[in-house]
């Protein structure tokens, strides 16, 4: 599915609940996924939260450096193919999923899911890299730099932490819009 774009002006995050998500991956074949967490919104309010590591289809990790995942970590656990259903409940009813760079993400599920012979959920992707800038304006928009500018604690590289801080930011640039957007009470008459 296309991300979602803005042609001109500020971002508008569209209504309705949604997903964030996050993957991690042991080398740099996007059917390498070793963890994936999915956090639901709805109201504007986190309502679930669902994290799981996942068995790679290579032994070799070549990212352990950055989420320190490692084959003895997964080797036990479910392949993408097993987990995945677990995960769809989440997306019932979404209007689009995000992730911060979600080009990496929607290609990792894309592939994890083609090569598992699994339906790629047609739900529209929402960037909230592409987001942050558009509604902040900040030099740096990495999940700590934003993290840091919204006051909310993050542990970098964990999933269930990165994709909490991506649904954070989805928040509050939809209420920074709602509230650039809303329209103004009219103005109460003067006492005579």
């Amino acid at each position: 599915m296309p991300l979602l774009s803005w042609k001109s002006g500020a971002p508008m995050v569209p209504p309705g609940s949604f997903v964030a998500l996050d993957f991690e991956t042991a080398d740099p074949g996007y059917d390498s996924a070793c963890a994936l967490s999915v956090i639901r919104v709805d109201d504007d309010t986190i309502t679930e939260k669902r994290t799981r590591l996942i068995r790679p289809p290579r032994l070799r990790f070549r990212f352990t450096h950055i989420h320190g995942i490692t084959w003895k970590h997964v080797q036990d656990c479910p392949t993408f193919a097993q987990c995945w259903p677990d995960f769809l409940p989440l997306l019932d009813g979404v209007s689009f999923i995000a992730a911060h760079n979600a080009r990496f993400d929607e290609m990792v599920l894309t592939t994890c899911c083609t090569m598992a012979g699994l339906t790629v959920p047609a739900i529209p992707w929402l960037c909230s890299v592409r987001l942050a800038r558009r509604t902040w304006g900040l030099r740096a928009n990495r999940l700590p730099d934003l993290a840091r500018h919204l006051g909310f604690r993050l542990k970098h590289h964990d999933p269930e932490s990165d994709a909490e801080a991506c649904a954070r930011i989805v928040l509050a640039a939809r209420a920074i819009h709602r509230s650039r957007h809303s329209p103004q009470p009219e103005p109460l008459p003067h006492e005579l």
